[in-house]
């Protein structure tokens, strides 16, 4: 009998991608339990999200949201889409971005700008965590009789700024000075379709911080595996799992003000619409762009 937290037997590469939407429970592969609702962290692993059952094969869930679960002999994750055939040779996905909640992967003309101009994504990189901070910190002074968001988001508040240091590090060691950038089209666009009217203003709030994030995450993966430069690709891969926890975090918390169904609802229509800006691109190169 195997037990589901063997994770040391399942390669890392599939596990640092492995970002479910279910909270692994101990159990072993024939005694299958319903899952929590609850975030739990375990080893390279990040299990999130909204109640399902573990699943017995192939790493997968009967509701179908999990996959990738610590199955010995596992190599990866190949249910997500692929990126163009022109990126390095060494970059695949190691997730399906439908675990993210994302309805589209990035396209390789966007690491081909990055490239081009690495200096300014870096410096809007830290202006996104400047960002990111200042989101949630909005959303407690919106939301602020509700006590566990605010916890909660506090909790983000305080990583994203340190967040925000890590990449005033990278300039500096690279002696590109902070300076303010012209935003991108992303975020603007993306807020457009935020509701007026509350509660869904509140849901509508909470799920496009989710999609930033679970784009973040995503686009920290491509740069990861794919840049040249080792250590600022092992500086974007360490950001992985709180970009991926925190997208948790928003999904979980618009569902304090509307139904899970009607959240998951909402979460898939504001996800079309997040891949449709992102399809169209933007001139300037931007994390987001």
């Amino acid at each position: 009998m195997r037990d589901h937290h063997r994770f040391e037997e399942t390669p890392n590469s599939v596990w640092r991608g492995a970002v479910a939407q279910c909270r692994l429970v101990k159990t072993s592969l024939k005694d299958s339990k319903e899952c929590g609702k609850s975030e739990d962290v375990a080893s390279n692993a990040l299990l999130i999200g909204f109640p399902c059952f573990e699943g017995a094969e192939l790493g997968t869930c009967p509701c179908g949201r999990l996959s990738g679960v610590g199955i010995r002999g596992s190599t990866g994750i190949s249910a997500g889409p692929v990126l163009g055939s022109d990126l390095p040779a060494r970059y695949s996905f190691s997730y399906d971005v439908g675990m993210l909640n994302l309805q589209s992967t990035t396209s390789p003309r966007w690491l081909r700008q990055v490239v081009d101009h690495l200096d300014d994504v870096l410096v809007d990189h830290a202006l996104c965590e400047m960002k990111a901070a200042s989101t949630a910190m909005n959303l407690m002074f919106a939301y602020i009789e509700d006590q566990q968001l605010c916890r909660d988001l506090t909790e983000i508040v305080r990583e994203e700024l340190e967040h925000f240091h890590m990449v005033l590090h990278v300039l500096a060691d690279r002696g590109i000075s902070f300076h303010r950038l012209k935003p991108g089209n992303y975020g603007k666009q993306l807020h457009s379709h935020v509701r007026k009217q509350e509660p869904g203003r509140a849901v509508d709030r909470m799920l496009v911080a989710a999609l930033i994030e679970a784009r973040s995450c995503e686009r920290f993966d491509i740069l990861c595996k794919s840049l040249e430069d080792k250590e600022l690709a092992t500086f974007f891969g360490s950001l992985f799992e709180s970009e991926a926890r925190h997208h948790a975090t928003y999904v979980r918390l618009a569902g304090h003000f509307d139904d899970e169904d009607h959240v998951r609802d909402r979460l898939r229509q504001l996800a079309v619409a997040e891949a449709e800006i992102i399809a169209s691109g933007d001139p300037l190169a931007r994390v987001h762009s």
